[in-house]
């Protein structure tokens, strides 16, 4: 019972990857609970809310930049991570590694650059002829061995408290950290379509392999990136539909139960609209301000998964003042009215973000 009230069956609580106590609620018992005992939604809850749609007691919240120096090994970048969450407050995670791994484990390498990101030292591939060499990978050892022991450290760290999801590039954008260069790859798409396509099939399998072991790690989904990909500055929806789709929907094929899956769609003049019928995706996330890109509540009126953004990532975030991010963030939460949305940047911020203005994030969310 309720203060009095006369008991009612109590919904099933549906334990997720990642995140054993991060049950699917309602409005109504948040909302009853918060009046009669003043006690909050807790991550999981309001996280867990916010995807179904349901009422909040506040909008989930959270950001993520790069911390340079910190990547380079597991217990590094976990507690750099933890200690941002734990600075600010993070209603969720976005585990953000240092990008270069996805052409490590296929043969690149990169140096790392004190305040950027690594430099690439030799592609893993130079020419056509080297394609072959791509092979399908268990996606647990090598480079990925270290970035899930990330994982795993982070979520000892969060011991269930809020839920984390690993970033994944597509297929795609894995093969541009390979060469070490996105114009080498649309060479590739014009003069070798064919070994393109063999080659990006082991890839494919080779994240999906790694993204189920990301789950296995105490992640509750992956936030599948297409980076440059996802632009139609860089790639036509035709060639995307050739190139990229199978091989994304290998990857999400993978994770398609897990509870907390996030599509990134990067840069401007976004292919958005177009990947909204991907499979087993929780919530879309993009650079609503960046040019050509739609709004939130444009993809909300096409889609009943959650969207997550709202906050311009360059210049509101990183020059703004505070009184700016607050304007927009609370724009975004009017113009979804606060449902089925997460407030975030549009994509990874500057790490000389001004703490002031991160707080003034997190504030006009709660």
């Amino acid at each position: 019972m309720l203060g009095g009230q006369n008991a009612t069956p109590k919904r099933r609580l549906v334990p997720l990857a990642g995140a054993s106590r991060f049950p699917y609620t309602c409005l109504a018992m948040a909302r009853i609970l918060k009046f009669l005992s003043g006690r909050k939604m807790t991550k999981n809850e309001r996280v867990a809310a916010a995807l179904k749609g349901d009422h909040v007691d506040t909008v989930p919240v959270s950001a993520w930049w790069h911390d340079f120096e910190r990547e380079w090994s597991a217990a590094d970048l976990a507690a750099a991570t933890l200690e941002a969450y734990r600075k600010y407050d993070w209603d969720f995670i976005k585990v953000n590694p240092r990008a270069s791994y996805f052409g490590e484990a296929f043969g690149a390498k990169y140096a790392p650059r004190e305040g950027r990101q690594p430099d690439l030292i030799e592609p893993g591939i130079s020419s056509a002829e080297h394609l072959p060499r791509i092979e399908r990978q268990d996606g647990r050892s090598g480079a990925w061995a270290e970035q899930l022991e990330a994982l795993r450290l982070i979520a000892a760290g969060l011991d269930d408290e809020a839920p984390f999801v690993q970033t994944i590039f597509s297929p795609l954008a894995t093969m541009s950290r390979i060469t070490g260069s996105t114009k080498y790859v649309q060479r590739l798409m014009k003069e070798n379509p064919d070994e393109l396509l063999a080659t990006l099939q082991p890839i494919a399998e080779t994240l999906a392999a790694y993204s189920k072991a990301s789950l296995d790690a105490g992640a509750a989904g992956v936030f599948f990136a297409t980076v440059e990909w996802g632009s139609a500055d860089v790639i036509s929806m035709e060639d995307y539909n050739r190139f990229a789709r199978p091989f994304d929907l290998k990857v999400l094929e993978a994770v398609q139960g897990a509870p907390f899956n996030v599509v990134h769609v990067c840069r401007t003049n976004n292919h958005l609209s177009r990947l909204l019928d991907y499979p087993g995706i929780a919530a879309f996330h993009w650079a609503v301000h960046q040019q050509g890109n739609p709004s939130l509540s444009e993809i909300a009126a096409k889609t009943d998964r959650a969207v997550m953004g709202g906050v311009s990532q360059e210049e509101t975030m990183t020059s703004g003042p505070p009184q700016g991010v607050s304007r927009e963030a609370h724009a975004a939460i009017d113009e979804t009215k606060g449902l089925r949305f997460f407030l975030a940047p549009g994509c990874s911020i500057d790490p000389m973000t001004p703490e002031a203005n991160l707080r003034a994030l997190v504030k006009a969310a709660r």
